[in-house]
């Protein structure tokens, strides 16, 4: 780090660019997890589609000096991130955002294609099941 630069500044370390991370911040003074508020700003970003399938996340070692944070940190978001399904790790690819992104949605889609299923079994108009699945959440 440089003097001027302070833990989850807007300029990046030289040479530990975050890129797609870089408006991750980490509150010190949260009762929340280091880690916790990573992996969940991560599984927003997903969620919300700032971060789509196939994104690069900036490597451990980086991500940690551009944060502040002691490496084994970003570790442990990263490895919860990869239990959840939400990233993958291969060695030369990185950690990318997985195809299948959270875990949540994951059940959800298949929701989705069971209730179309049964929409299709039952002779229900695609518009008319757009419709109750608007009313069911209400």
């Amino acid at each position: 780090m440089t003097p001027d630069t302070k833990p989850g500044s807007d300029a990046p370390p030289a040479g530990n660019d975050p890129g797609v991370l870089a408006k991750v911040r980490i509150d010190a003074s949260s009762s929340v997890p280091p880690y916790e508020q990573l992996r969940l700003q991560i599984l927003d970003s997903v969620n919300d589609g700032r971060l789509a399938v196939g994104t690069r996340l900036p490597p451990v070692r980086a991500l940690a000096g551009h944060l502040g944070l002691a490496v084994n940190t970003v570790a442990k978001a990263y490895r919860e991130l990869e239990q959840a399904q939400v990233v993958t790790t291969r060695s030369r690819a990185g950690t990318v955002i997985a195809a299948n992104g959270d875990s949540s949605r994951g059940r959800v889609a298949e929701a989705a294609a069971a209730y179309a299923e049964t929409v299709r079994a039952n002779g229900v108009s695609d518009d008319d099941a757009v419709s109750l699945v608007r009313a069911a959440l209400g």
